[in-house]
């Protein structure tokens, strides 16, 4: 299953700077980094980055059975992953521009 964190280009050129990414502010307020299947990202993208440009997709190569990993109701009841850790550069599978993102 893919698995995709939304970054804003701020975030993700500090990302590349530290190798470490605690969260966005939203993510550090909620406590976990949200994180979206690959069939969940337009939606997202919609509800909370609409307007947005310089976008980046990352796609995760995260366990499915990783602790720090959970699968909770969000809008609508639907399930999105959660992660209770900072992620690392090791994790980031691929990445490219919103635009031209095409994960799912």
């Amino acid at each position: 299953m893919t698995i995709v964190k939304i970054f804003r280009a701020a975030e993700w050129a500090a990302f590349q700077a530290t190798g470490r990414f605690a969260g966005s502010a939203d993510d550090v307020r909620d406590g976990f980094i949200h994180l979206s299947t690959g069939e969940q990202v337009a939606g997202t993208l919609e509800r909370h980055f609409k307007g947005e440009t310089q976008l980046i997709l990352a796609e995760l190569a995260l366990d499915e059975d990783d602790p720090t990993l959970k699968w909770e109701v969000s809008r609508g009841g639907t399930r999105f992953p959660h992660l209770y850790r900072a992620l690392t550069l090791a994790d980031v599978l691929r990445s490219e521009a919103a635009e031209a993102a095409q994960f799912g």
